[in-house]
């Protein structure tokens, strides 16, 4: 018997906007195959990627990331804003997969730590990751809405 080979992780193509955005659009935020299209033609660049996770030419999931410098110090981190995972493949390593090349783009990038977001209502999120080493008490992050 045979392994069934992990995913490809990849750099995100316009052919997947309509994957990218269902997948979106069933987490709870709405969007279309354009609105995505358009968002990858800004997140390409050298510190701004989307990432898929691709098995047999088939989306699993996907991480949009920055790569940011900062200003107090002479370096970088690396800022992940979007992490989706198909609802009926979870639970199998892949947003650990893509949590861990996001983290080697910044690593690659000159980033020394990573940040995520997951609301308080994201409780499978928050675990996968705390479960990682992600530091829930750090929370210096304040919002106003411009």
């Amino acid at each position: 018997m045979t392994a069934e080979p992990g995913p490809l992780l990849r750099t995100a193509t316009a052919a997947d906007s309509e994957r990218i955005a269902a997948l979106f659009t069933d987490e709870g935020y709405p969007a279309g195959a354009s609105d995505i299209a358009s968002r990858l033609d800004r997140f390409a660049s050298p510190f701004s990627t989307v990432i898929v996770a691709d098995v047999g030419g088939d989306v699993l999931g996907f991480v949009a990331l920055h790569v940011i410098p900062r200003f107090e110090h002479d370096d970088r981190f690396v800022r992940i804003l979007a992490l989706v995972v198909d609802p009926g493949v979870r639970e199998r390593g892949i947003g650990r997969l893509l949590m861990a090349e996001a983290e080697r783009i910044g690593r690659s990038a000159g980033a020394v730590f990573a940040e995520v977001t997951a609301g308080h209502h994201r409780a499978d999120a928050r675990g996968l990751y705390e479960s990682l080493g992600y530091d829930s008490s750090v929370t210096t992050y304040l919002r106003r809405r411009i």
